[in-house]
């Protein structure tokens, strides 16, 4: 919650483009969604079922669930206030007009309700409730309008009407031809509101209210008792449509008998009920940050491709490690990678993780192709990927008819890492090549999250890495890694080892610092060895994107330490991990967090970086820029609030690490 709110700061941020700050506001409420769906129904499940265990800092489920409600208020009031008060006057100041029914003249009502009997009417299924009809099935997120319908002789139902997802939430009211019109939208749900008795014919239509439903989206997959676990996951993914409602929005003013029949209908409890003032779903409204106004978006840029990355891929490799920073460096030239193998008659094989990857993917068909040209490919696809499931299985199926060797993860594991690896005839030998990431094989992705990728073909880093495929796909299990750490066999080990090292050096007066960016931090084990490094004088900088269960600046705990969150253009994605080792760094990225999950439930791989310029280039450019980034930061305080470093009427914008990757420095 506290990094959702984050986001929203960045949507009333006068610094950023107006589309901008739209989009950023739809962020804020589609992580919101997403935090009930699997946190908040979560802890509902557990609270159900009586569950008394506390969580680490004394609370209940059901007082969880309390406080979450009672913070959420507030900050949904503000979002509210900046959709309505400020977002939609100054568009409106740009010529993007949000019209109301109610405003529109007699010629323009008549127009608007046709176009409603002929494109929406059809669509439309009232849901009446009654002794033959139930309350009716609503779905997850949906929009819908209810009504009381009164009969002749007095009956009286309420129905429900859901707002059709197949047409546009804004009707476009303009000739989109016409570039010299203002740009008009007539939202859907108004057209519907003012067209009602048209579905309720010889009925009393009184005043709809719209409402929405959030449900329990938290698919359980076990692995372990499934014979068959890609049907097991189709068949649990089809289940997520029919998860318990574990939040119900309502218009604001909604009659108290309407809101109750809703919440009772829905087995909800009062405090998971939530007004909404102004535009309901306003992450719905994605016409309007996606209009072509360049004037009203962040500048257009194109991605570096570094001279070292084009060309002969395996070739450069050999000669020198290629490190890639996306979105600032393109993401090509890993495609180009996998493209080159495929096409190269010299390799043998090609080996891929896929945890996501886009709908059109480039990857997939790298890969499809490589198999055609006679290449052993395998591909490492993890169904169990949230939200992705689906979309996973579509994958897996056709890399499988392209005669793709598919393994679908492991047995109570998430694969987690980002590995590729290339198996080459060269000569008398045969040569590994691999790229490790810290994001996903996503070229989509790629352009808007902040991640790092390794090309290399060093033979420890390559043989360690066959060694994580053969765990894979085989039945095997590595003793030991020359140069990886890979969970959760041994990664939460050698990192705490790494951190202890810290300590003892700080204890006999060497040089210790720690610096740590990834998206989480809430391992207990590492966040415990952090105060004790922190007690014993090592500086610790944290760079957390999301969730850090570690307070700083804490007397005789972690004065320290200190934790600092930058949020902007691009979602901050890269894993860092920089251990000062009394002179001789040790630096690694990889596709790790250091939460429970990561660092135990998955397979993740952290690669350490061993060339000294790519080494330096991480210290002295990457995580200085962060550490010296005051335009985009917020900085933890001992209470766990955070606090901006930039302040809205300064004159000096201050510095600002992602404008200044972009800008190439």
């Amino acid at each position: 919650m506290a990094f959702d709110e984050r986001v929203l700061e960045e949507a009333q941020d006068t610094r950023n483009p107006l589309l901008e700050r739209l989009r950023f506001l739809g962020i804020f409420y589609t992580n919101l969604d997403e935090f009930f769906m699997i946190r908040v129904s979560g802890l509902k499940d557990q609270a159900s079922v009586g569950v008394g265990v506390r969580s680490f800092d004394g609370l209940s489920p059901r007082s969880q669930l309390t406080r979450i409600a009672s913070r959420l208020r507030p900050i949904l009031a503000a979002a509210h206030e900046v959709f309505a008060d400020v977002l939609v006057p100054e568009l409106a100041e740009q010529g993007v007009e949000i019209r109301h029914y109610a405003d529109l003249d007699k010629r323009e009502r008549a127009r608007w309700d046709r176009f409603f009997e002929q494109k929406v009417a059809p669509v439309l299924t009232p849901l009446a409730v009654g002794p033959t009809q139930p309350f009716p099935w609503i779905s997850n997120l949906s929009l819908n309008a209810a009504v009381l319908v009164r009969a002749p002789d007095g009956e009286q139902r309420m129905a429900r009407v859901k707002i059709p997802p197949i047409i546009p939430r804004l009707v476009r009211m303009d000739d989109e031809e016409d570039e010299t019109s203002a740009i008009r939208f007539l939202p859907l749900e108004e057209l519907l509101a003012a067209n009602l008795d048209k579905l309720f014919p010889g009925m009393q239509v009184a005043e709809p209210w719209l409402f929405r439903v959030t449900r329990d989206a938290d698919v359980e997959i076990l692995d372990d008792e499934a014979d068959d676990l890609l049907k097991m996951v189709e068949q649990q993914v089809r289940q997520r449509r029919f998860g318990a409602a574990v939040r119900l929005e309502v218009q604001v003013g909604m009659p108290a008998g309407l809101r109750e029949t809703l919440r009772k209908a829905l087995d909800l409890e009062p405090m998971d009920v939530y007004e909404v003032s102004g535009t309901m779903a306003a992450q719905d409204l994605a016409p309007l940050w996606q209009l072509d106004l360049p004037e009203l978006k962040f500048g257009k840029f194109t991605p570096r491709m570094p001279p070292q990355a084009s060309g002969d891929l395996f070739k450069a490799i050999r000669q020198d490690d290629i490190l890639l920073h996306h979105p600032f460096d393109s993401f090509q030239p890993v495609v180009d990678l996998l493209f080159q193998a495929a096409r190269d008659p010299a390799v043998q094989a090609i080996k891929v993780t896929l945890y996501r990857t886009s709908g059109d993917s480039p990857i997939i068909q790298a890969l499809m192709e490589a198999c055609e040209r006679g290449k052993q490919v395998a591909a490492v696809v993890e169904l169990k990927a949230r939200f992705d499931e689906e979309n996973n299985v579509a994958w897996a199926k056709r890399l499988e008819e392209a005669g793709v060797h598919v393994v679908y993860g492991m047995t109570g594991l998430k694969v987690h890492c980002k590995l590729a690896l290339i198996v080459r005839s060269e000569g008398d030998e045969l040569r590994r090549y691999v790229h490790i990431g810290t994001g996903n094989y996503n070229p989509h992705t790629a352009k808007v999250y902040t991640d790092i990728g390794l090309m290399t073909a060093n033979p420890y880093v390559c043989a360690d890495v066959a060694d994580v495929f053969n765990e894979l796909t085989g039945f095997a299990l590595p003793t030991g890694h020359r140069r990886l750490l890979v969970a959760p066999r041994h990664m939460s080990d050698r990192l705490i080892e790494r951190i202890r090292r810290e300590t003892e050096n700080a204890r006999r007066g060497r040089p210790a610092r720690v610096i740590l960016k990834c998206n989480a931090i809430t391992e207990q084990e590492v966040i415990r060895e952090l105060y004790a490094a922190s007690r014993e004088g090592v500086t610790v900088d944290l760079l957390v994107r999301g969730t850090c269960c570690l307070l700083p600046g804490q007397k005789d705990l972690s004065e320290n330490i200190q934790v600092r969150s930058v949020v902007g253009r691009f979602l901050e994605h890269s894993r860092v991990y920089w251990f000062e080792n009394d002179g001789d760094p040790e630096v690694f990225i990889g596709s790790a967090d250091l939460m429970d999950r990561n660092l135990h439930h998955r397979i993740e791989v952290l690669v350490p970086i061993e060339d000294p310029d790519w080494k330096a280039w991480l210290f002295d450019t990457l995580l200085d820029g962060y550490l010296r980034d005051n335009a985009r930061t917020r900085v933890m305080q001992p209470d766990g609030t955070y606090v901006r470093l930039f302040e809205d009427d300064a004159e000096d914008r201050g510095f600002d690490v992602q404008a200044a990757f972009l800008a190439g420095r």
